[in-house]
């Protein structure tokens, strides 16, 4: 059984990517963005939910997001877990309705920001690398079984180095793009 398969690479370094944007989004810049309330959970029903499970998001202005929450019973919980999440963000709550404005960012917040954004991506280049080393050992340990030959090996070693370059742009490109979002 060969342990080289480069679906199996392509699909981790992808779901390296995707991590990061999803990490970006959640990344506060000058404007309101649905996205940014993600990581938020509630406490109801005596269990943790995503906010958008208890919650209709909406983005009505550049500087202000609401919240709809379902439940009546859900609006004090609702508040709280967007208070306690760490977005600096707080909900004017109007019956079932919340809003929540986006403050001006100060630049050292967005200095902050943009340094975590280079640690996003940091963590997911390390984590392509990683898919990169399996994929040149699985081919090593494929030729030292006999299963493929030097060249193959050199052939797809070539291959992994490409999928791994393009992955790193890619994340890249995403970073830097975020970057200039927050550093306005």
């Amino acid at each position: 059984m060969a342990k080289y398969d480069k679906a199996d690479l392509e699909r981790r370094m992808h779901g390296a990517v995707e991590s990061l944007k999803h990490d970006l989004a959640g990344l506060r810049t000058g404007r309101a963005n649905a996205a940014l309330l993600d990581p938020v959970t509630v406490e109801v029903y005596g269990a943790q939910m995503p906010l958008n499970q208890v919650a209709s998001i909406s983005v009505p202005e550049p500087r202000m997001i609401t919240v709809q929450v379902w439940d009546k019973a859900n609006v004090g919980p609702v508040d709280k877990a967007i208070r306690s999440a760490g977005l600096g963000l707080n909900p004017i709550v109007d019956g079932q309705m919340m809003r929540l404005p986006i403050p001006e960012m100060t630049q050292e917040r967005r200095k902050e920001l943009s340094k975590l954004a280079g640690q996003y991506a940091e963590k997911a280049r390390v984590a392509v690398r990683n898919v990169r080393r399996d994929g040149m050992d699985g081919l090593k340990q494929d030729e030292n079984k006999k299963e493929i030959s030097e060249d193959e090996r050199k052939r797809h070693e070539t291959e992994v180095q490409k999928l791994t370059d393009s992955t790193i742009a890619e994340i890249d490109a995403a970073a830097s793009a975020k970057e200039k979002e927050i550093l306005g």
